[in-house]
C-alpha cells in the first residue's frame, strides 16, 4: 500500500543500507513497485526530492544512465496512477528530463514515459486534496503546452493525447489502498484555470508544415473549445484568425478542415462573438473561406462535404454581418450572388457550368442560406450593383407564382413552399435598394397577380412548416403575409413611379377587396396573421393615398367601411396581445392619410357616426392612442358638420365629449407635474404652464435640424390639441360641464395666452441685454468688469488638461475693448488715408517709400532720408 511511513529509500535499497523509518517523516515518498512487490499489493517509498536534486546535478560520469533509470523506476512506480500531492514534483521531473532534450537525446524517452501518465487517473487521499492541490495542478497541467516547444513530433502527439485523455477519463486499472480517483471533470477544470488552451493555440505556429503534429493540436483545440472559459483565452490568444487562415492547407484526410469550422463554431458560440468576428473579418481569412466553400459547392459530393459547406457560409453569413468585412474585395460576394441565382438565371459562368443541386436536405438547407446571405450582404449599398449584374431580382421572382412543377430542380411541395416565402421575404429587403430592376421585372404586377391568386378558391394544400409558413398550413395566409410585406416597403419608399404604377394596376381597389373578403370569413385560429395582413392593407393603403385627392376618392366609401369597421373592435382585444394595437395604429393612420381632406369621404365618415366612434376610443384612457385621435380630432373639426357629432356624443355615466377633454387635460398636467392647488387653479402665476420636467431640463445645445425643446413640447403632449378642438367648439355652451370643469376650462381658454407670455418674457430678456450693452457703451467702469466676467467665464470654459504634445494657440488678442464677440467680417471706421500717410505710415518702410496720396503704399523712385531736426508744434 501506498505509505508515509519512511523505509529505505531506493538507492539506499539497491547499496544494501538500512535506515530506521522515522527519519524519512518529512520527505514526501512513493513506493517503487517491483514484480513481486505488486503481486502483494505492496508499495515501497521513493524519494522524489532526490530523483530531483540528481537531475539537477552535471559533470559526472555515468550521470546520465543513473538519471535515466531513476526516471524509469518512476514511471514503473506511478503506472496506476498519480497522486495530486506528488503532482508538482512529478512534473518538476518531467520538466528537467525535457531541458535536457537538446544536449541529451536519450531524454525524449524519459519525458515521453511522464507524459504518457499525465493521462492517467489522478489520485486523492483525502476529499480535500482536489482544493489543497488546485494551484499545483493547474500549473502542471499548463506545462504540457509550453512542452510542445520541443522539435519532437513523438513528444508532440504524446502531448495531444495526454489531453484528449482528459475528456475521456478512465478507472484505475488496479485499485490502490487509501486513494480514490479524483472527479471527472478536475483535470478539465485545472486545464481551464492553468490556461492551458492558449499556449496550444500558440502551438500552431510551431507545425506550420507538420500535417500529423497539426491535426492532433486541432483535435485538442476542439476538445477545449467545448468551455467558454477556454473559447474566451482561445479567441484573445487570436485564434481564430489563426485557425481560418489555414483552412484551405492541404490535408487529405479532410480532418482539418472538419475540427477547423467545428472549433470557429465553438468560439461563435461560447466567447465574445463580436470579437470573433472582428478577427475573422480580414482579406486573408475571408479568401479562405472563399476558396474552401467554391471547393466543397463545386466539388462535395459526399453528405458529409455538404454539410461541412453549409456550416463554412453559415459561418460567413455571420461575418458578413461586419460592414467591416471585406467581402467585396476578396470576390466572395460576387460568388455567392452567383450560387445563389444560377439555378433560376442562366449564366456561363465557369464555376456553375454544368452544376446542379438536388433535393437533398443538405442542397435544400443550401438554398435558404443563400438567399439568407443576400439579405445581410444588401445591407453593403456598395452590393448593390453586384446584386444588378447577378440578376438577384429577376432570379428571386421566379418564385413569386403560382406552385408547378419545377422544370430546373424537382423540389418536393414543402421545400418549394418554403423557397418560394423566404425568396418573397429576401425580396422585401432587395427591391427597395433596385427600384430600376424591380419596375423592369414588372414587379408590381407580378406581386399583385400573385396576391390575386391569394385570395382566390384554387386548392392548394399548404404545409407551413417553416418559420416563413407559420399559420399557413392548409391555406395561403403565409404567401398573402409576405406579398404584402414587400408590397409594403416598395409604397413607402415614396417613390411616384411605383406607386402611381400600383395605382394604375388598381391596387387601392384590391387592396380593398382582400380586406373585404378577410372579414367575411373569420378565422380565430390564425387570428395573429389575420391581423398582420389587415394592418398591412391598411398602411399600403395610407402610404398610396397620402397627399393624393384623387387615391383617396378612389378609397371612397368602400374604404370608410373597412375602417370603421376596425374601430367597432371590442376594446377588450386590445389587452389579448395578438396584434389589435396595431391593427387600431394602422387604422388610425388610414383615416388621417385616406379620409382627412377628401370631403365627400369625411361626410360619409360622419355620417356612419365616425367620430362617436373616434370619442369611444379616446374615452378608453389609452395614453399611446390619444395624441393621434386628438390630431384626428382637429383636424375633423374644420368640417362644419363636426361640432354637431362632437356635442352630441355621450358616454359612460352620460360624460360629454367636452367633460371627457377636460378631464384628459387635467391628467396630462398631473403627469407632467403642472402646480396647480386643490380646486385645480393656478399656484405660479408667472409660470402657469411650466412642467416639472421643464424646471429640471438644463441647457442642451441642439443642431439647427432638430426642433427646439418647446417645439417638442406642444407637440408631444396634449395640451395644444385639446386647445384647438374646444376652440373649434367656441368654448361656449358645453354640455355636462362640473364646477372643477369650468376651472379647468378657463386655463385652456388661456392656454395660448400663457405661450405669448412666453413670448413677453423673451422680449423682456433682449431688452435687459440691450440696457446692458448701452450701459458698457457709455460707462468705462461697468466695460471692466463685464470684460473680467467675461474672461473668467471663458477660462472657466477651457479645459485645463491639455494632451501631451499639443501645440496651444493663443485666440485673446490682448488690449481689445471689447466684450462682443468679433465676426467673420469686421468694418473699421477710422481716419482718412490723407491725413495719417496710410497703414504704415509710422514704420521704417513707409519712412523709405512715401506714397503721394496715401492709402496702400506704392512703388516709387528711390529717396534721400535727411535727419531734420524736432519742431515743437504750435497749440
Amino acid at each position: 500500500m501506498w505509505t508515509e511511513e519512511a523505509g529505505a529509500t531506493a538507492e539506499a535499497q539497491e547499496s544494501g543500507i538500512r535506515n530506521k523509518s522515522s527519519s524519512f517523516s518529512q520527505i514526501p515518498v512513493v513506493g517503487v513497485v517491483t514484480e513481486d512487490d505488486e503481486a502483494q499489493g505492496v508499495f515501497k517509498p521513493m524519494d522524489l526530492n532526490r530523483v530531483i536534486k540528481l537531475l539537477e546535478e552535471t559533470d559526472k560520469d555515468g550521470l546520465e544512465e543513473k538519471q535515466l533509470k531513476f526516471v524509469k523506476k518512476l514511471v514503473r512506480c506511478y503506472q496506476n496512477g498519480l497522486p495530486l500531492r506528488d503532482l508538482a514534483q512529478i512534473f518538476k521531473i518531467l520538466n528537467l528530463c525535457a531541458g535536457k532534450i537538446k544536449n541529451q537525446p536519450h531524454f525524449i524517452e524519459s519525458a515521453y514515459d511522464i507524459i504518457k501518465l499525465c493521462g492517467l487517473p489522478f489520485l486523492k487521499k483525502k476529499v480535500s486534496d482536489e482544493i489543497t492541490y488546485a494551484e499545483d495542478t493547474a500549473n502542471s497541467i499548463a506545462l504540457l503546452g509550453d512542452l510542445m516547444k520541443i522539435p519532437s513530433s513523438e513528444l508532440r502527439i504524446q502531448i495531444c493525447k495526454c489531453i484528449v485523455d482528459f475528456y475521456h477519463a478512465e478507472p484505475p486499472k488496479k485499485h490502490i489502498p487509501g486513494y480514490q480517483q479524483a472527479s471527472s471533470s478536475y483535470k478539465i477544470q485545472m486545464a481551464e484555470v492553468g490556461g492551458l488552451a492558449k499556449t496550444m493555440v500558440q502551438s500552431m505556429t510551431l507545425l506550420e508544415n507538420q500535417l500529423v503534429e497539426k491535426l492532433w493540436v486541432l483535435k485538442v483545440l476542439q476538445h477545449l473549445s467545448t468551455s467558454e472559459v477556454n473559447c474566451t483565452i482561445m479567441m484573445k490568444a487570436q485564434a481564430a484568425s489563426g485557425i481560418c487562415t489555414h483552412l484551405n492547407d492541404p490535408d487529405p484526410s479532410g480532418q482539418l478542415l472538419f475540427r477547423s469550422s467545428e472549433i470557429l463554431w465553438n468560439l461563435l458560440e461560447k466567447s465574445s462573438k463580436e470579437e470573433v468576428i472582428q478577427q475573422l473579418s480580414n482579406l486573408e481569412c475571408l479568401l479562405a473561406l472563399k476558396e474552401v466553400f467554391k471547393n466543397l459547392f463545386m466539388r462535395g459530393f459526399s453528405h458529409y462535404d455538404r454539410q461541412l459547406r453549409n456550416d463554412i457560409l453559415v459561418i460567413t453569413t455571420i461575418i458578413a454581418q461586419n460592414p467591416e468585412a471585406p467581402m467585396i474585395e476578396c470576390g466572395f460576394t460576387k460568388d455567392l450572388i452567383l450560387f445563389a441565382t444560377f439555378n433560376e438565371v442562366k449564366s456561363q459562368n465557369l464555376l456553375v457550368k454544368g452544376l446542379k443541386l438536388s433535393n437533398s436536405y443538405e442542397d435544400f438547407e443550401l438554398k435558404k442560406l443563400l438567399f439568407n446571405v443576400i439579405v445581410i450582404l444588401c445591407k453593403d449599398l456598395p452590393t448593390v450593383q453586384l446584386l444588378i449584374d447577378g440578376k438577384v431580382i429577376l432570379a428571386l421572382f421566379t418564385y413569386v407564382k403560382k406552385p408547378e412543377k419545377q422544370k430546373i430542380i424537382d423540389w418536393s411541395a414543402a421545400q418549394y413552399e418554403e423557397l418560394q416565402l423566404h425568396a418573397i421575404a429576401t425580396l422585401s429587403s432587395v427591391a427597395p435598394l433596385l427600384i430600376e430592376e424591380y419596375m423592369s421585372c414588372q414587379g408590381n404586377a407580378r406581386v399583385l397577380a400573385f396576391l390575386e391568386w391569394c385570395e382566390s378558391e384554387d386548392p392548394f394544400f399548404s404545409h407551413g412548416n417553416s418559420f416563413h409558413g407559420t399559420g399557413g398550413r392548409g391555406n395561403k395566409f403565409a404567401q398573402m403575409r409576405y406579398s404584402l410585406r414587400l408590397l409594403r416597403a416598395m409604397v413607402y419608399l415614396e417613390d411616384e413611379t411605383v406607386n402611381k404604377d400600383l395605382c394604375e394596376k388598381g391596387t387601392i381597389q384590391q387592396m380593398i377587396g382582400i380586406f373585404k373578403n378577410i372579414i367575411s370569413k373569420p378565422n380565430e385560429k390564425e387570428e395573429a396573421i389575420v391581423l398582420e395582413i389587415q394592418s398591412d392593407i391598411l398602411l399600403i393603403l395610407s402610404g398610396l393615398c397620402e397627399n393624393h385627392i384623387q387615391r383617396k376618392e378612389i378609397f371612397g366609401t368602400e374604404g370608410v367601411d373597412i375602417v370603421l369597421h376596425v374601430m367597432k373592435t371590442d376594446p377588450r382585444k386590445l389587452q389579448s396581445g395578438l396584434g389589435y394595437n396595431v391593427l387600431l395604429f394602422s387604422t388610425l393612420d388610414s383615416i388621417w392619410c385616406c379620409i382627412l381632406g377628401c370631403y365627400p369621404s369625411e361626410d360619409y365618415f360622419l355620417e356612419k357616426e365616425g367620430i362617436f366612434l373616434l370619442l369611444d376610443l379616446l374615452a378608453l384612457n389609452q395614453k399611446k392612442f390619444c395624441n393621434l385621435i386628438l390630431g384626428i380630432m382637429v383636424e375633423f373639426c374644420d368640417n362644419p358638420k363636426t361640432a354637431a357629432h362632437v356635442n352630441a356624443w355621450q358616454g359612460k355615466k352620460d360624460q360629454t365629449a367636452a367633460s371627457l377633454l377636460i378631464k384628459l387635460w387635467r391628467k396630462e398636467e398631473k403627469e407632467l407635474g403642472v402646480k396647480r392647488d386643490k380646486n385645480r387653479k393656478i399656484i405660479d402665476t408667472k409660470k402657469p404652464l411650466f412642467t416639472s420636467f421643464q424646471e429640471e431640463q438644463k441647457i442642451i445645445p441642439l443642431p439647427p435640424n432638430c426642433p427646439s425643446i418647446a417645439v417638442m413640447d406642444v407637440s408631444e403632449n396634449i395640451r395644444a390639441k385639446i386647445y384647438a378642438i374646444l376652440g373649434k367648439l367656441d368654448f361656449e355652451n358645453l354640455p355636462g360641464l362640473s364646477a372643477e370643469d369650468f376651472v379647468t376650462l378657463c386655463i385652456i381658454h388661456r392656454y395660448l395666452d400663457f405661450k405669448i407670455q412666453a413670448t413677453h418674457k423673451q422680449r423682456e430678456l433682449a431688452n435687459k441685454s440691450w440696457e446692458n450693452f448701452l450701459a458698457r457703451t457709455s460707462n468705462a467702469k461697468t466695460l471692466k468688469k463685464a470684460k473680467r466676467l467675461q474672461e473668467k467665464a471663458i477660462e472657466a470654459s477651457r479645459h485645463h488638461k491639455r494632451p501631451q504634445n499639443a501645440i496651444f494657440h493663443q485666440t485673446d488678442i490682448k488690449g481689445l475693448n471689447t466684450t462682443v464677440p468679433s465676426g467673420g467680417v469686421v468694418t473699421v471706421e477710422s481716419t482718412p488715408a490723407r491725413l495719417v500717410g496710410g497703414p504704415l505710415a509710422d514704420t521704417d518702410i513707409a519712412l523709405k517709400k512715401l506714397p503721394i496720396r496715401g492709402g496702400a503704399l506704392q512703388r516709387v523712385k528711390a529717396v534721400k532720408i535727411v535727419d531734420t531736426p524736432k519742431k515743437s508744434i504750435p497749440t
